[in-house]
């Protein structure tokens, strides 16, 4: 039997929920997560950029986020995360910034801008609150309210569902429970209880079948896996050059390699080593 592809993986959430045909998977999951008031759920929303290539797939700096404009134009973007990247928070601010400013050609007054949300689906956990959902808007510090709703920034943490969240009619819930994607079992019981998740479920196990995109999901696992070892690469380099600051300063100082060893619980052996290379 064919591995199932991973739907938290950019390339197969994007077919699953950033195509034309699927585009009432979409709304669905947007409605579940912004949670509109009672008639007002979106009901219709036109895509920014549906397409992949594989030389996207490929390119581990590529974006392959799912973006869309309401009917009254505002602006949605849902990325999704397997790994911690960090700065997230900064990221999302980030993206949300670009979409916000690139809604003005030059000359265009500000009353023109609209509502710019992001939302941010992650498979680690990242923020202090237990919740699995956040939400940030622009708020007054004492009396609370909101300067303004055009900035909206959502958080969906894939880790936080617990065992409590199992039995649930949350659709965003199933949703989340739906990328998580633990089981066969638990897939079926889902597509079950909701159309639109049957169909997502049906759309998953296609693409899973399909060899082309099982190709192209091979090429952006093997992406993101690269991108991934650099960023750690990166950090590890960062952490070796901050040990031999400290090395260097205490040897400055007078210490010898066996009081260094003591204070920063390096083994002696690794001392040894950074003396060298300051030397």
């Amino acid at each position: 039997m064919t591995k199932r592809m991973n739907p938290i993986v950019d390339f197969v959430f994007k077919r699953i929920f950033g195509t034309e045909e699927n585009k009432d998977l979409l709304l669905s999951f947007l409605n579940a997560t912004l949670k509109p008031e009672e008639g007002k759920q979106l009901k219709e929303i036109t895509l920014v950029d549906p397409h992949i290539n594989a030389d996207q797939v490929g390119d581990k700096a590529s974006i392959l986020d799912v973006r869309g404009k309401t009917k009254t134009g505002e602006q949605i973007n849902i990325e999704v995360q397997l790994h911690n990247k960090y700065d997230m928070e900064k990221r999302s601010l980030y993206y949300w910034a670009k979409m916000y400013e690139g809604q003005l050609a030059e000359g265009e007054p500000y009353r023109n801008l609209r509502k710019t949300v992001t939302i941010s689906i992650v498979d680690f956990s990242y923020l202090p609150s237990k919740s699995y959902h956040s939400v940030f808007r622009l708020r007054e510090d004492k009396e609370k309210f909101v300067l303004t709703d055009n900035l909206e920034i959502h958080f969906l943490e894939l880790p936080k569902l617990g065992a409590e969240h199992q039995e649930t009619s949350d659709l965003l819930v199933k949703w989340l429970l739906f990328l998580k994607a633990e089981s066969e079992t638990k897939l079926e019981e889902l597509a079950m209880s909701e159309p639109t998740i049957r169909k997502a479920v049906n759309v998953l196990e296609f693409l899973s079948q399909d060899a082309e995109a099982r190709r192209l999901y091979e090429m952006r696992e093997k992406a993101l896996k690269d991108e991934l070892n650099m960023v750690e690469g990166a950090k590890e380099e960062g952490r070796t050059e901050g040990k031999a600051v400290i090395v260097r300063n205490m040897l400055a100082k007078g210490l010898n390699v066996a009081e260094i060893s003591e204070l920063t619980g390096l083994t002696i052996a690794e001392v040894e080593k950074l003396k060298q290379q300051l030397h």
